[in-house]
């Protein structure tokens, strides 16, 4: 790493690391990907010259995938939470990560291939569940529940009542 970023997400994969990396610089603006590393020696998952770390920036946030075995898996205790201006920007994300091998959750939460929980969030919904009517955003929370991905014209419809 050239600028050494003060915090820097780090997250563990299995194997594909790499792969993850340039699938989420293709998916997202502000992504790209940096230099792989590989391992000087052998390694309780790998072997020396495998691909041990890789580098990438996630809509500006930069990461490190570390290749690092069966050992850990991710969980929705960590997720990304992309905000989306409308309908056509959700979709595109959400189609992207359930499209790639991922799977869908509730709420606006998918998965991607690697285990990745993402918060697909228009900020139509953010606007009504945290704004300063209570009873809009109980309506609004409420659609929310029963969806998976975000239906910003059903959350709209909530929020008029």
């Amino acid at each position: 790493m050239t600028d050494l970023a003060k915090n820097t997400v780090c997250l563990w994969y299995e194997r594909d690391a790499e792969e993850a990396a340039n699938f989420y610089a293709k998916t997202f603006p502000n992504s790209s990907v940096g230099a792989a590393h590989r391992a000087p020696g052998d390694f309780p998952s790998g072997k020396k010259g495998d691909v041990l770390t890789v580098e990438f920036t996630v809509l500006g946030i930069p990461c490190i995938g570390l290749n690092g075995g069966p050992a850990f898996k991710h969980s929705e205790a960590f997720s990304f939470q992309v905000a989306t201006a409308d309908q056509a920007e959700t979709d595109r994300y959400w189609n992207a990560i359930v499209g790639n091998g991922g799977e869908e959750s509730m709420c606006g939460w998918c998965k991607d291939k690697w285990g990745i929980s993402w918060q697909i969030t228009p900020v139509a919904l953010t606007n009504a569940v945290m704004g300063s009517d209570p009873a809009v955003a109980k309506r609004a929370f409420d659609a929310m529940m029963q969806m998976k991905k975000i239906d910003v014209a059903a959350i709209e419809a909530a929020r008029r009542g």
